[in-house]
């Protein structure tokens, strides 16, 4: 079994990877298209995979005033309407995401990327995740914010900054993945290479490696260790999986 992280995105090259094995060695990681994914995986018979998009547009659950009452919202309001069930439970305990819209067409690039990746991955023998089945190549969504927000048991910093690349990167060494160690990095930072522009973090992955890694890590959970995580939302409009066993009310 491999575990497989994918982050796609709206850029040139649409998507980041990432593959690990059952010791959380680094098999692949690169960006690219589908198809350069696809061709990748192709000699794995056996895969967990994690995409960081929506599993689908918006069923409305949350217009619906018996299901906002099942979740604690007022019957008769609208807030959170054009959130899915899974987008409202994280953003309810400040874990901050989107939230996606009902046409599909009005949705941003990156989740129509996710939306064609997903139908990929079906038209080569995926199927959706459940944590007992023993079909050999499964997918599921994953929201990597959310993974990295429940393993440090608080709300990183914003991912795009210096801080917060080091500090996901930490947290992903810590958990036994096998990527250079934050800390280390962190003795390129001189006097001497700041005064002369030559200061290059070699190692240091970007927020979207960082995603597609933290993706692959969950996928890892997953499999692994299927009592340690949450299915969160509703499967009707898509369920995340949470690499934790229980969510907080409320994330800092």
């Amino acid at each position: 079994m491999i575990y497989l992280g994918i982050d796609p995105t709206a850029g040139r090259r649409p998507l980041n990877y990432a593959v690990l094995d059952h010791k959380l060695n680094l098999v692949a990681e690169a960006s690219g298209h589908p198809a350069d994914l696809l061709a990748a995986i192709e000699p794995f018979p056996y895969i967990t995979c994690a995409v960081d998009a929506p599993l689908m547009p918006n069923k409305g659950l949350l217009s619906d005033p018996a299901k906002r009452a099942e979740v604690g919202l007022p019957p008769n309001k609208t807030t959170y309407a054009q959130y899915r069930v899974s987008e409202y439970a994280l953003k309810s305990r400040g874990i901050n995401l989107y939230n996606t819209p009902a046409e599909a067409e009005s949705a941003p690039k990156w989740m129509q990327a996710g939306w064609t990746l997903y139908a990929k991955l079906r038209e080569i023998g995926f199927e959706h995740y459940a944590p007992d089945s023993t079909t050999p190549r499964q997918f599921f969504e994953v929201h990597p914010h959310a993974t990295f927000t429940v393993r440090l048991d608080s709300v990183p910093y914003k991912k795009d900054t210096l801080e917060g690349r080091l500090q996901r990167q930490l947290l992903l060494y810590e958990e036994g993945v096998n990527i250079p160690d934050a800390m280390e990095l962190l003795e390129e930072i001189t006097r001497h290479h700041l005064l002369r522009g030559t200061l290059e973090l070699r190692g240091l992955r970007t927020h979207d490696e960082l995603d597609a890694l933290a993706s692959a890590f969950t996928a890892f959970v997953a499999h692994m260790h299927p009592k340690e995580i949450t299915l969160v939302g509703d499967p009707v409009d898509g369920q995340i999986v949470v690499p934790t066993s229980q969510l907080k009310n409320k994330y800092k």
